[in-house]
């Protein structure tokens, strides 16, 4: 299997919001420091992949390299074009990434012709040479939640080798790890969900990689492996304190889910600043103190 438990990063930030490699590279070793995790997820929607250039995406992948290289590097590349996130994905790997996650344009959530969605990851994978994994998004994102027949036909791929399932929906969760189960057995379906992991690894899963595991990896290693080994009341404990957190991290609106983790690993001494690229705003004094609470039961958990 081309499964694993990885960790979706964030970018470290100087306080003028360029890539602060000191901190980056501490953010990584102090996550892969964590027995049990298999590698990274780096550029993603954590990691603020949408608003980083070509080059500072591959200066991440350099970095965790360095710190980390015996792990397991997947790198997303999320643009609009398939040209720029073929070049993205070429850098990324000439960078020591080992395969592409293709995150879907977000003006798919808009419409999408499925002929387009095919063509997108087909473009990526004949240009990349290397393992491609999909992301299936959530059922209530529009195209970017792609129907059984397009991730039928993105299975056809060849080069595909793992699915990033972040439907956030049990069924939904289900059904795309029957459809790939059928068409391609091989092909790695992991959790994304964070909000239920526990469910996810429960039905069945070839790992995951989700955000959480960035701030408490600790805690996504041990439900795993709790699960894996029938230790029902000790993995559920986990899945109490995850939920929690994870409803608050991943809170509408979206797109700040990122701040929100920064906001947790800078007040764990993790990372100097919570600092995001703009648009987007740090988070306000009354919901770091909220995410804190929350995250309390999960850092008491994990030791």
């Amino acid at each position: 299997m081309n499964g694993g438990l990885y960790a979706a990063t964030i970018c470290a930030l100087t306080a003028d919001g360029q890539i602060d490699a000191s901190a980056q590279e501490m953010h990584f070793a102090s996550v892969m420091a964590t027995p049990g995790l298999d590698g990274l997820l780096l550029n993603g929607h954590a990691g603020e992949g949408v608003f980083t250039s070509r080059e500072e995406q591959a200066q991440i992948v350099r970095i965790a390299r360095e710190v980390a290289p015996k792990a397991r590097i997947l790198a997303a590349v999320s643009s609009e074009s398939t040209m720029q996130a073929a070049g993205d994905a070429e850098a990324a790997l000439r960078a020591g990434a080992d395969a592409i996650m293709v995150f879907a344009p977000f003006s798919w959530a808009l419409g999408a012709d499925p002929r387009a969605i095919i063509a997108h990851h087909r473009g990526i994978a004949e240009v990349a040479g290397a393992p491609i994994y999909l992301f299936q998004g959530s059922v209530g994102s529009g195209k970017l939640a792609y129907t059984p027949d397009v991730l039928r036909a993105l299975l056809d791929i060849e080069s595909v080798a793992g699915i990033k399932e972040g439907s956030w929906e049990t069924r939904a969760y289900e059904m795309t790890r029957r459809i790939t189960r059928a068409a391609r057995p091989e092909v790695a379906v992991m959790a994304s969900g964070d909000e239920h992991l526990y469910a996810c690894y429960m039905i069945g899963s070839d790992g995951s990689a989700v955000s959480l595991a960035a701030v408490v990896p600790e805690l996504i290693v041990a439900l795993d492996r709790h699960v894996r080994e029938g230790r029902h009341a000790q993995a559920l404990a986990i899945h109490e304190a995850l939920f929690d957190f994870a409803k608050l991290v991943y809170a509408a609106p979206g797109h700040m889910a990122a701040a929100r983790l920064k906001a947790c690993l800078a007040e764990l001494g993790r990372i100097p600043n919570d600092i995001c690229r703009a648009p987007t705003p740090s988070v306000t004094p009354d919901e770091r103190a909220a995410l804190m609470a929350a995250l309390r039961p999960c850092v008491e958990l994990s030791q």
